[in-house]
């Protein structure tokens, strides 16, 4: 693959990244790309990173994720309460981690804590050509 191509994809990658999370997330959320990729050896995906830092009682909208996207979340500190499509609503500690399958509903993703600051790492495995990672549920 020409490097023009791959720089190419990853900054079409980025600007998703910027653009797309932010838009399902409530202001003081704070969405930060952090590294964007296209997978050498899967034509037409791509590796997209975001941090996403949660004031104390921070919480994200209600969304779905693209159909393509197959997400794996890090709680890097504080923490985090989530809940995906039907499941049970937890509390992910830092250190911890779950994944969320392709298209999947996010009702409930926010800081469990009123006092301190939590922060995520959310990493996609989507298709390259997909325009919005997240879309707020209305």
């Amino acid at each position: 693959m020409k490097i023009r191509t791959i720089i190419g994809a990853a900054s079409a990658a980025i600007a998703i990244a910027t653009a797309a999370p932010a838009s399902a997330h409530d202001v003081g959320d704070k969405v930060t790309p952090n590294f964007a990729q296209a997978i050498p050896n899967i034509p037409g995906k791509s590796l997209i990173a975001v941090v996403v830092d949660y004031p104390p009682g921070g919480a994200t909208a209600p969304h779905t994720h693209a159909n393509s996207s197959f997400i794996y979340a890090y709680v890097i500190s504080g923490s985090i309460e989530s809940k995906v499509n039907n499941g049970t609503t937890r509390v992910y500690k830092a250190g911890e981690s779950w994944f969320e399958p392709p298209g999947a509903s996010h009702p409930i993703s926010r800081n469990a804590s009123k006092i301190l600051p939590a922060k995520l790492l959310g990493v996609f495995v989507v298709d390259t050509d997909d325009k919005e990672l997240t879309t707020p549920v209305k």
